[in-house]
């Protein structure tokens, strides 16, 4: 059943179950389960193993721990105790009291929390949980629902990284780039040159961010997320009270330290943010031997590394100014414990989450969608087109922007250089931007996950709720990439992709107002 039709079979029961029953544990198990199921031609014993398999490969691969996903995991664990600290402290409350006197509306403090988001863009993780820590204190104030909150950060983690040359993203593309080029004899571009001609072609990415700031200021609430936001503004209540699986969120397990000042929670998280940076920036030049751009340091940083070293000294400095803030104020101990505790829920999913992109993997399901690209007679001008919708069924199916952009690339750049050069960039554009469409609707997606975390919202609400507007963006990102296909100009495509964009939303909201009106 690899690389074929029946490879997509397992993703698909898995996105039903999550829509229809949202229980992401259940309905991710059940896609493991009948995954394994198809790749031993319905052995049940050798399933099993199969099972076991991906699951010790998480911790060890190729005999040796897999550190990479341990640090991963060791950063969620200290970014629950890190938060617990500033809780604990004060530092929480004492930053929502200070910005409540500068940030007055709950319009301010949903545009600060998406001007966060474009500030932090050196990779998707750090935004999608730094800018949690940071933004939750003031939303929680103003009644913004957690649910709208984890959509500001995811829809501004992936879409800023992709087009950032500076970032973990932008320097993997790059030298993914740079390989391509090479190997097709392409010489018209350089890397860093091509991406940048490639910024405005992301209509997917720059839609999805604008549509976060139309969606702050206008309070442009559809779908799911009009009846969180309603529920938040009447009762206050800022999580579903049907869900109690969310990660990151401590409730009223502390009684804030009455001495808890703005610094007690902004010194660690600026720690972090400092410490993280440069361990980035440190490793990836370790990692080129000393001689390195700045670029070259990010295209070879260690990211997971980077959290877990800002991590530690982010909760060193919290529990240092936990020990000499003055009583009462919580065991300590118990602080570390309920921090870890809030973490659980968000590495269970991100486990098996792994589980089943390893699962998916070996069923080869991206190679079999890549496939319908190349035994496609489509004509050279949709190909734009049809590799964006490729690129996010693929990234939706196994979760993973960056195994998108290994697979999908490579086959965009021999299709269009033994096609039409002159599309080049505008079909690996639509390669990145169908991924990342593709990662913002998928429930087992990484950036997916660590945003609900940070937002300190159940998983699933965020999921349901981000999806109508992940779908706007990419119904006018189509229209751009057909566009674009068809004329190759790119200022007039990018343009119709926005003009489209605020014409749906002004319709929308003028149908809205009659109604209400009525």
């Amino acid at each position: 059943m690899e690389g074929t039709i029946y490879s997509i079979i397992p993703a698909l029961i898995m996105l039903v179950l999550v829509i229809t029953t949202r229980k992401i544990l259940l309905s991710l198990g059940s896609g493991i389960i009948i995954g394994a199921l198809f790749i031993h031609d319905f052995n049940v014993l050798q399933a099993v193993k199969e099972i076991w398999y991906v699951f010790y490969e998480i911790f060890v691969s190729e005999g040796a721990p897999n550190t990479g996903n341990i640090q991963l995991i060791g950063f969620l664990l200290l970014l629950g105790i890190m938060t617990a600290f500033l809780q604990a402290s004060g530092g929480s409350r004492a930053f929502g009291d200070w910005m409540m006197k500068r940030v007055k509306t709950r319009r301010g403090a949903q545009l600060m929390t998406g001007v966060l988001g474009l500030i932090i863009f050196i990779d998707d993780y750090f935004n999608s949980l730094a800018v949690g820590q940071i933004a939750r204190p003031l939303t929680d104030r103003h009644k913004v629902s957690r649910a709208k909150l984890a959509y500001y950060i995811d829809s501004t983690s992936a879409p800023i990284t992709v087009i950032s040359p500076i970032s973990s993203w932008g320097a993997y593309i790059i030298g993914i780039l740079g390989g391509l080029f090479a190997a097709n004899e392409i010489t018209e571009y350089q890397p860093i040159e091509a991406f940048i001609w490639m910024i405005p072609m992301n209509f997917y990415a720059i839609a999805a961010v604008l549509l976060v700031f139309i969606v702050a200021y206008f309070q442009f609430n559809i779908g799911p997320m009009r009846t969180h936001e309603k529920r938040a503004m009447e009762t206050g209540e800022l999580l579903n009270p049907e869900q109690n699986t969310v990660a990151g969120d401590l409730g009223d397990v502390f009684k804030p330290n009455q001495n808890g000042k703005v610094y007690h929670l902004f010194i660690p998280i600026l720690v972090l943010f400092v410490a993280t940076v440069v361990a980035m920036i440190t490793t990836g030049i370790q990692a080129t031997d000393g001689n390195a751009t700045i670029l070259d340091a990010f295209a070879n940083t260690d990211v997971n590394k980077s959290l877990a070293i800002g991590g530690i000294l982010a909760v060193l400095t919290a529990f240092i100014f936990h020990l000499v803030q003055g009583k009462p104020k919580a065991n300590s101990m118990k602080i570390f414990v309920e921090g870890t505790k809030t973490m659980l829920p968000a590495i269970y999913i991100l486990i098996l989450a792994w589980m089943i992109g390893s699962v998916i993997g070996t069923l080869e399901t991206g190679t079999y969608l890549a496939n319908l690209v190349n035994d496609s007679s489509i004509g050279v001008s949709y190909l734009p087109l049809i590799f964006f919708v490729i690129a996010a069924i693929m990234a939706l199916s196994t979760g993973s922007s960056w195994g998108t952009f290994g697979i999908m690339l490579p086959i965009a750049a021999e299709v269009m250089s033994n096609t039409n050069i002159e599309l080049l960039l505008p079909a690996l554009a639509a390669v990145l931007a169908g991924a990342v469409f593709g990662d913002h609707c998928s429930p087992i997606s990484d950036t997916t996950i660590l945003s609900s975390t940070g937002a300190g919202a159940n998983h699933i609400d965020h999921v349901l709720t981000q999806l109508p507007y992940a779908i706007l963006a990419a119904v006018v990102a189509i229209l751009g990439f057909l566009l674009l296909g068809l004329t190759g100009q790119i200022m007039l495509s990018l343009a119709v992709t926005l003009v489209f964009l605020f014409g749906i939303v002004f319709v929308y909201r003028t149908v809205l107002k009659s109604k209400t009106a009525e």
